[in-house]
């Protein structure tokens, strides 16, 4: 007799036990009385008893009995979708009646009366119970259920058949199954997608990066977010900070002007500061939404705006200056702030101007392109910071100006420390009289050498600053001109 195994269906079969009176006669293997876990066995195979014999295989016997019954070999012997048994010869069984003297009749049929299959759902230790798949009725005996093609009702964030993956939300870590020695459930973690998706799946590289503990990628991000965890709202959109991020509103459209804001180097769009909304403008430009022109500019177009040809302030529109003894207030209020200034004060108050803002001078003043030649020059400006910084927009604040920028390089700081990342630099040389000196132009990249204003913490740019487009060539030569320096 051979007992043998499915795991797809009757389409392929392995042979779980063979039963003979001589196994090495009959199959030619071992017999498991002589030798352990042979694949034979003659136990079962004897002459009697001639009726109501019982054979008994376990599919998880000793010495595997005590094995995690999850690990992959266990479940080679566990896992069946079908059982045959295969009846190959009769045995001739000599049966005993009451009278001694006669002879006993040799038997030539023989038969399977009862057979008992015990098992359950395999589930990968996920589950504790299953039920029927949807569509198949079971067939009831004596209230006793036959057969049971179920599916298990999983859990430790898990879904499948036989909860053999995770969930659709829960693949931040490889899917395991429970360990059955130490009980270790093994669940599935949830993936960090800040309520902006409901599923998420792992990247085995994204594994590797984190050094083997986070691999799950979110999947497509709603309500305008972006990113490994939906972390970031999308280019065109900026992050509403009187709202929770997971809030599905949280991230807003950008308004900026399409007349007045810049277009980004290698980019077709205009895309505001994701963190609050700014948006870059044109030269001349100035608001939130670059909708407007700076004081001191006029011409509001695609241009930007142009600067007043005056000794003092114009008019906006169409440039006409305006009488620079009037009381004019020039700055612009912000709804629900309010000024601390007195109104017979300077309108910008600085707290050390060098003496080179254009502020206190009645011409306007020219922006020149500086050029690095003598070093002794340079080391005489005493320069507190040097740095590499990309131009990200500029602000009118209306009591002054501030530039945003993103900090790529440290080549120098004194007694601030000066982070990579965003910054603010404060160029006290914009003034109302219209001078923007040094040039900053949103997108590009300068190389930066100012003051650091400690009481303010402040990193200033004046018309004392070097300023200049960044080139590697560059950066090598102040290095070299730091050591000269001493």
């Amino acid at each position: 007799m051979v007992l043998e195994r499915s795991q797809d269906f009757g389409k392929t079969w392995k042979p779980y036990k063979y039963f003979s009176i001589n196994c090495s006669a009959t199959f030619r293997l071992d017999d498991d009385v002589t030798k352990k876990e042979a694949l034979c066995t003659s136990r079962y195979s004897s002459h009697f008893p001639c009726t109501g014999g019982e054979v008994i295989y376990r599919a998880l016997s000793p010495p595997n009995s005590a094995d995690d019954p999850y690990n992959p070999k266990i479940q080679a012997q566990l896992k069946i979708t079908n059982l045959r048994v295969q009846l190959l010869k009769r045995q001739s069984c000599p049966c005993h009646s009451n009278d001694l003297n006669a002879n006993p009749p040799q038997l030539t049929y023989y038969a399977v009366y009862d057979f008992i299959v015990k098992g359950s759902c395999f589930c990968n230790g996920h589950a504790d119970r299953c039920a029927p798949i949807k569509g198949f009725r079971p067939v009831k005996a004596a209230g006793v259920f036959h057969v049971l093609h179920g599916r298990c009702i999983c859990k430790h964030n898990t879904a499948g058949t036989h909860c053999q993956y995770c969930a659709p939300l829960y693949n931040d870590q490889p899917w395991h199954a429970a360990n059955g020695q130490t009980g270790a459930p093994n669940g599935c973690k949830s993936c960090k997608c800040n309520g902006h998706s409901d599923t998420c799946h792992f990247d085995i590289d994204t594994w590797l990066a984190s050094g083997n503990q986070s691999g799950g990628l979110c999947d497509n991000c709603q309500h305008n977010t972006e990113g490994q965890h939906c972390e970031r709202c999308k280019p065109g959109y900026y992050r509403d900070l009187r709202k929770v991020f997971s809030a599905p509103d949280t991230c807003k459209l950008c308004s900026c002007n399409p007349i007045g804001s810049a277009v980004l180097p290698f980019s077709n769009s205009t895309f505001c500061d994701p963190n609050n909304g700014d948006c870059p403008c044109k030269p001349g430009v100035a608001g939130p939404q670059c909708d407007r022109c700076m004081v001191g500019y006029w011409g509001f177009g695609y241009y930007g705006c142009q600067p007043c040809d005056c000794a003092g302030s114009c008019d906006s529109i169409n440039g006409d200056c305006i009488n620079s003894n009037a009381d004019i207030e020039w700055y612009h209020e912000i709804p629900g702030l309010y000024s601390a200034r007195n109104k017979s004060e300077a309108a910008w108050q600085w707290e050390e101007e060098q003496g080179y803002s254009a502020l206190r001078h009645s011409g306007k003043c020219e922006c020149k392109d500086q050029v690095l030649q003598n070093f002794k020059i340079f080391c005489a400006m005493k320069y507190t910071y040097v740095v590499k910084a990309k131009i990200l927009s500029a602000h009118d604040k209306g009591s002054h100006a501030e530039v945003n920028v993103m900090i790529q390089k440290v080549l120098k700081s004194t007694k601030l420390k000066i982070f990579h990342g965003k910054q603010i630099l404060y160029p006290e040389s914009w003034t109302t009289r219209g001078c923007t000196c040094p040039i900053l132009n949103p997108g590009l990249k300068y190389l930066v050498a100012g003051y650091e204003d400690i009481h303010t913490s402040r990193l200033i740019v004046n018309m004392k600053s070097f300023v200049h487009q960044w080139k590697s060539a560059l950066g090598k030569k102040i290095l070299q001109i730091f050591k000269k320096c001493g």
